[in-house]
């Protein structure tokens, strides 16, 4: 990368085949020889960051940061691993956020040429796009239009509302969708009221 040192050094998903301790110490080394500032983790479950956790206390490198997919779709890490986060200190940045683009006004219509779901490569497949699905994206599109925003815009706003939830990842392809997500921090939060509306769609 043609760089002294990189800010995080993340174990982007854990190995079944090594042990967590060997992974742990190999962050460790990353840092204490200067070629990291922090050690990450990414995908690890609820159990297997509590362990990571408290291996690297024990080596004296803390793990400042954890990236799981986060999403209204992919909600997994509300089953335990927000809890274990919020107790170690630990921070969450949440990527793919908007779905691969689901949450998005883009699949409103149906899939676009040229989307990703369009293409035959990739982790969005146009059989992830059931009217089922459409029905919700577009409900939650009318209560985002209703707040005066994008349902990009809404989305954001509905993984960051966690305070464990440090930051999000966003995929923007142009400056113009770039500013679009940004802008969503400047929106009022979502009310109890609307939170309650969005639990009832994604679970309709």
């Amino acid at each position: 990368m043609g760089l002294d040192y990189v800010d995080i050094f993340y174990s982007h998903r854990p190995d079944p085949e090594t042990p967590l301790e060997e992974t742990m110490s190999a962050l460790d080394a990353a840092v204490r020889q200067g070629k990291a500032l922090y050690a990450g983790i990414s995908n690890y479950s609820a159990e297997r960051t509590a362990q990571a956790a408290a291996f690297l206390a024990r080596l004296g490198t803390p793990c400042l940061i954890h990236q799981p997919k986060y999403s209204m779709f992919e909600r997994w890490i509300e089953g335990g691993l927000t809890d274990v986060l919020a107790r170690e200190g630990i921070g969450c940045i949440a990527f793919s956020p908007l779905a691969q683009g689901l949450l998005t006004s883009r699949y409103l219509s149906g899939i676009p040429a040229g989307s990703r779901a369009a293409k035959p490569h990739g982790f969005l497949k146009a059989a992830h796009i059931t009217e089922e699905r459409l029905a919700r994206i577009r409900q939650l599109n009318e209560l985002a239009t209703a707040r005066g925003q994008t349902l990009a815009q809404m989305a954001l706003q509905w993984v960051l509302r966690l305070p464990v939830v440090t930051s999000a990842l966003i995929g923007a392809s142009s400056v113009a969708q770039l500013e679009e997500n940004v802008a969503a921090v400047r929106a009022p939060a979502l009310s109890d009221d609307e939170l309650s509306r969005i639990e009832k769609i994604l679970a309709d």
